[in-house]
């Protein structure tokens, strides 16, 4: 039946020759069958459907076509207008959620005004009566500004309710209200796409951070998430609830003690002794509100606990709202006073920070939340086979190792041993049943490896200057600047089924090759990657080096640059080929905290920056953008299956290693530290008096040999000098003199194109940048350059450290001259080249 239409409105319509094409319920029936199983047939297979479908015997395959059209164009119409009415959903809920937190700002204002005018009438009153300097007058000036302490409770059921009562109470003014003065957290701005509005204290006891925003799960659901703590907070070690009681309104008080890892081995770990509150509000809120019991009577108490110091969680919790349309408005308050006074001053602002407490804890609450939402609602299977539920599952087992070999709790089995005399790297091993029983896999025919105990080698260092994201990345992206190929080997025997002997003593360098990205969460925080480690050896009992290749499962997180205040780590494993979800793991690897206490006092740091003042020299605290250098600890631990007979052997391989780390590390920072020329840690070498001479020489050996400027304009002082060489287009380069030369100096441009850092470079050799023909061209212009003193060189390929073609348009090459105009390196210049 023919019928024409103005446009396309069901699927019972096809389109020929201008006119519409309507089409039987059962045609339209079997289309729609055959589209599920394939939207987008080729010609050859709609011509087999219509063979195969009696049905559709008398119909065009031209208006097959026409139909297959129209249903992908409707079915992404509707997935366009399911993603806008999504979006609007977000929109809607953030408006109201920005216009809650106006009202609250605006509620600040007035009290900031109310009490501006207090004080000011204060002090006029003051200056009245300055003959009054009784003690009397003095004391109630400021009296409504005390705050009593609370009585002694009753731990009575009705005692314990009254407190939970006045916790909720409290919760809910800093949550909604004005309890506390909340200012925006750097770098986290409000929108559609954000995790929500983020907010951290200013001025209050301890330290607290806020947040608020939309997830799409059900409140009852939020509930059961984010009182499971240990299942989203990494550093939540247990959370042992002792007592459930039941409320009149349908609530619960429970008594929990928690215990907290600590983020480094300078300092100990934190406990609680809590009361948390869940109970539903009028307006059909869900709240689940705690605070730490340090003040009752009559009631259980937990008493101190070896190796924990007690801290304090005053008033926090969760306020879950159902949102219109489906999901939860969530709001959550952390406030914690971690009692800093017992840890060294350095590292004092690591417990008075609220942006690492929020980095830390509130924002790991919100991510936990947001992605299970977005995996229920896009079900997926990864490229390892894996739901993203078991990733998640593994990433917190790989953080939990990690976290207990820098911890080394005795309970669980861990003992110190004795030092070697310093005591910069600490040494631990434990043999307890469950620890070897956990690390140690069984071999392929099915019987246990004789691993019989773990070893852990850990410290801590001080680093300035080195953000802790450009650090992270390049310990990731150049492993072989600090990891020795044979531990790697002698770490990875264990896992391969094999009993292990002594790693030999083997230099050389390594490449690591991405093989498997697992997972990312959603705002790409942290992921998970399977790394391969080509051209490497591990061991087995006769301590000969086997070929063979070792995989390391690795989770990286805090690599964003732009994020303020964030802590960074990489932790590595090493595993099998035939890896399950419940393999035995022994992670190691590197946390870095950054420990500076800069946001602690955003109004004057506000002032600070608008500050005008004569001009003068700029400090470093000028090019790092902040009020003063940055600091950082970076913690350490390595952990090592062995034999029990091994101990000693193993121990003093262990403390060599990590010390051997550290001097990479060290080295390493000192590389990335900013420059004066730019806040960009990887763009300039620093500028001392060594780098200024040198681009000095090559400069003016340009100018000698070949009788014009290396570059056109250029201010002659030193320091310019070197800037411009650094920042310039061509790729500029310095190699030795050796009958086999290596890189001993490049540019910006000069080490993209290698694809090498300042640190990396010293281990590339001129020969491994070109080909065989390159070669050949080279080394017979290399007497040419060292008599005439240059080379014009034509274009041609060259290779990168990364294996990739580069070419170059010419290059020209150059003998440097030192002031006594002695040959001190040759310089190549690479003249518009560009990636293959």
């Amino acid at each position: 039946m023919m019928a024409v239409s103005s446009g396309c409105k069901g699927d019972s319509m096809g389109m020929d020759n201008g006119k519409y094409v309507r089409y039987t319920p059962e045609q339209v029936e079997a289309l729609e069958r055959l589209y599920h199983d394939c939207p987008k047939p080729s010609s050859l297979r709609r011509q087999q459907l219509i063979r195969e479908c009696p049905i559709l015997s008398n119909i065009e395959p031209k208006q097959i076509k026409v139909w297959f059209q129209n249903r992908r164009c409707r079915e992404k119409q509707r997935k366009e207008a399911s993603r806008l009415q999504a979006v609007n959903r977000k929109l809607s809920a953030m408006n109201k959620l920005l216009m809650e937190e106006n009202d609250r700002l605006q509620k600040q204002v007035s009290n900031l005004v109310y009490e501006n005018g207090y004080f000011r009438q204060q002090t006029q009153n003051m200056a009245l009566v300055t003959t009054d300097t009784s003690c009397e007058s003095v004391v109630t000036s400021g009296q409504h500004h005390l705050s009593p302490q609370h009585p002694p409770r009753d731990a009575s059921p009705a005692g314990l309710l009254s407190i939970a009562e006045e916790t909720l109470t409290e919760f809910l003014s800093k949550a909604t209200g004005t309890a506390v003065e909340w200012v925006q957290m750097p770098g986290m701005k409000p929108g559609p796409d954000s995790i929500g509005i983020i907010a951290i204290s200013h001025g209050c006891t301890g330290v607290a951070s806020r947040a608020c925003g939309l997830v799409g799960l059900e409140p009852t659901r939020v509930v059961e998430i984010l009182k499971d703590r240990p299942s989203w907070f990494r550093d939540c070690r247990a959370v042992d609830v002792l007592n459930v009681l039941t409320t009149g309104n349908n609530g619960t008080i429970e008594l929990l003690y928690m215990q907290l890892y600590a983020p480094t081995t300078l300092a100990p770990a934190r406990d609680f002794w809590l009361l948390r509150y869940t109970s539903a509000l009028e307006d059909g809120s869900l709240v689940v509100c705690e605070r730490s019991l340090n003040n009752t009577q009559n009631g259980p108490t937990m008493p101190p606990v070896p190796h924990f110091v007690r801290a304090k969680i005053l008033p926090s919790g969760y306020l879950i709202r159902p949102c219109d349309g489906g999901g939860s408005i969530i709001h959550i308050v952390d406030h914690v006073d971690f009692e800093s006074i017992s840890v060294p001053e350095v590292l004092r602002p690591l417990y008075e920070s609220s942006t690492l407490l929020a980095q830390r804890t509130t924002l790991a609450a919100f991510r936990q939340l947001r992605q299970i939402s977005q995996e229920i609602s896009q079900p997926m299977v990864t490229s390892w086979g894996r739901r993203p539920a078991a990733l998640r599952a593994l990433g917190q087992r790989m953080s939990r190792g990690f976290n207990e070999a820098i911890n080394g709790f005795s309970d669980e089995g861990w003992t110190m041993m004795e030092s070697d005399g310093v005591d910069d790297v600490t040494v631990l091993v434990n043999s307890s049943p469950d620890k070897v029983m956990g690390a140690t896999p069984l071999y392929a025919d099915g019987f246990p490896s004789i691993s019989n105990a773990v070893l852990c080698a850990k410290a801590s260092m001080l680093l300035q200057n080195v953000p802790p994201a450009i650090l992270t990345r390049f310990l990731r992206e150049h492993r072989s600047e600090w990891a020795d190929s044979s531990i790697d080997g002698y770490s990875a025997a264990s896992v391969k089924g094999g009993p292990c002997g002594l790693p030999l003593a083997r230099s050389g360098g390594f490449g690591g090759q991405v093989i498997l990205p697992l997972a990312h969460t959603i705002e790409h925080e942290e992921f998970m990657e399977v790394i391969k480690l080509e051209n490497i050896s591990h061991y087995r009992a006769e301590d000969m080096l086997m070929p063979g290749d070792i995989f390391f499962l690795q989770l990286c997180s805090g690599v964003d640059e732009n994020a303020i205040g964030t802590s960074a780590e990489l932790i590595f494993a090493p595993i099998d080929a035939s890896f399950t979800d419940d393999a035995p793991l022994l992670p190691s690897g590197f946390r870095i905290i950054p420990i500076n206490n800069n946001s602690q006092n955003p109004t004057r740091d506000l002032a600070s920056t608008l500050e005008v003042g004569p001009p003068g020299k700029r400090t470093p605290a000028d090019y790092l953008g902040q009020s003063g250098p940055t600091k950082s600890v970076m913690t350490i631990a390595f952990q090592f299956a062995f034999e029990i007979h091994l101990q000693e052997s193993i121990a003093a391989m262990a403390r060599q290693y990590v010390r051997n780390i550290i001097s990479s590390v060290q080295r390493v920072a000192l590389a990335l530290s900013p420059s004066p020329f730019g806040p960009r840690s990887l763009q300039a070498p620093s500028g001392t008096p060594e780098a200024q001479m040198l681009a000095r020489w090559i400069c003016q050996s340009f100018r000698c040999f070949l009788g014009e400027d290396l570059f056109k304009t250029v201010d002659e002082r030193n320091d310019s000098l070197l800037k411009t060489l650094w920042h310039h287009s061509d790729a500029i380069m310095c190699c030795s003199l050796k009958a086999l030369p290596d890189f001993t100096f490049a540019n910006q441009a000069g080490l993209d194109m290698l694809e090498t850092t300042l640190v990396s470079l010293q281990d590339i050799t001129l020969d491994k940048i070109f080909d065989r023909g390159g070669r050949t061209s080279v080394c017979s212009e290399l007497p040419q350059i060292l008599q005439q003193g240059f080379a014009c060189l034509p274009g041609g390929v060259c290779l990168t450290s990364m294996g990739r073609p580069v070419s170059y348009e010419r290059a020209v090459a150059w003998k440097v001259l030192n002031d006594e105009e002695s040959p001190h390196c040759i310089a190549f210049v690479f003249v518009n080249w560009s990636f293959v």
